[in-house]
């Protein structure tokens, strides 16, 4: 039966004091149990955490406290075994870097649209339907007829952006008009500032999903989606499908791509090394620390505990994430 509780949440919100905001919201998630990763910033909050129900409760009041996020979403979905293994809370210059100055999806932003009003708007064949997420996300899902930019961080859509417009892509200019984009992502929080940026390029016509894939995913019914394929999360259940059950995927623990059955039956596949995706991509010296970790992760669950190197790369891939995409220093 699943038992941890896992909540997803972000909210564009000025936030002059959000140092200050560190030290208390630790606090109160670990009194409680909770663990994950909390971006905090000038422009917002963003992060997913994961704990026993009541203590995510209590932690989405305790922030509901503060008038700024009084009317707080967050979107749940429940975990056979523990998603994270830290709680952190940092601070960055953006909770989903896009490295474009003056982007602010608090004064321009894109329509949003309710998962019916989505699949209503995706019936327009004029509609360029474009997936926001990074290349190994876009790989195990995505909906029908979408465009992949095929970007490895967030920070890269805005020149995938200006190379579409210089080289008479999908968004060049027709008879002088730009064409109406519709942007998807998992949770929101990079259309929301994919369709901000859109806007001050003179973009009129601009659309998102609110709420993102999950709510989709939550709200809509197998017969009546038009997604196809699991949608990929940032923590130790890799994917989640329709009614957001838990995706039949796995990680590889080297290069944290997902991988499937195909994927593990592949000669290019040892288990906790290697797999299709990185077999020739990794040094020597990696694949004697990463065939090292492994055997110590044998021999752990050997003698029956838990070997912290098994949610490393998990927690890596969170970090790498919601870092690249949520600050300039290196963003679900």
């Amino acid at each position: 039966m699943s038992q941890f509780l896992v909540a997803a949440l972000y909210k564009f919100v000025q936030l002059d004091d959000f140092a200050l905001l560190q030290a208390p919201i630790l606090a109160v998630c670990k009194a409680n149990e909770v663990r994950g990763t909390l971006l905090l910033a000038l422009e917002g909050i963003n992060g997913t955490i994961a704990g026993p129900e009541q203590g995510i409760r209590n932690v989405l009041a305790y922030l509901r406290q503060d008038p700024r996020f009084a009317n707080l979403e967050h979107k749940e979905s429940w975990a056979s075994e523990e998603p994270f293994y830290r709680m952190k809370v940092k601070l960055k210059k953006e909770i989903v870097t896009m490295g474009v100055p003056g982007t602010d999806p608090n004064s321009l932003v894109g329509t949003y649209l309710t998962p019916e009003q989505w699949n209503e708007m995706l019936k327009d064949p004029e509609v360029v339907l474009i997936d926001t997420r990074n290349d190994y996300e876009v790989a195990i899902g995505t909906f029908k007829g979408a465009i992949d930019p095929k970007v490895k961080t967030f920070k890269q859509l805005p020149d995938w952006v200006a190379e579409q417009e210089k080289d008479q892509g999908v968004l060049a200019a027709k008879d002088g008009k730009k064409p109406k984009v519709a942007m998807f992502c998992t949770g929101g929080i990079r259309c929301e500032k994919s369709t901000s940026f859109m806007k001050s390029l003179g973009y009129d016509e601009v659309y998102h999903l609110q709420g993102g894939i999950l709510k989709y995913l939550e709200t809509v019914p197998t017969e009546k989606s038009i997604w196809d394929g699991q949608c990929f999360v940032f923590d130790e259940r890799v994917s989640v499908g329709h009614g957001l059950v838990e995706g039949n995927l796995e990680l590889c623990r080297s290069c944290r791509y997902p991988i499937t059955e195909e994927d593990k039956a592949s000669d290019l596949y040892a288990p906790g090394i290697s797999c299709p995706q990185c077999h020739d991509k990794l040094t020597p010296e990696q694949l004697v620390r990463f065939t090292e970790r492994q055997k110590q992760m044998e021999l752990a669950k050997q003698r029956g505990v838990r070997h912290v190197g098994a949610s490393l790369p998990m927690r890596d891939r969170v970090l790498l994430e919601q870092e690249e995409n949520a600050s300039d220093s290196s963003s679900v």
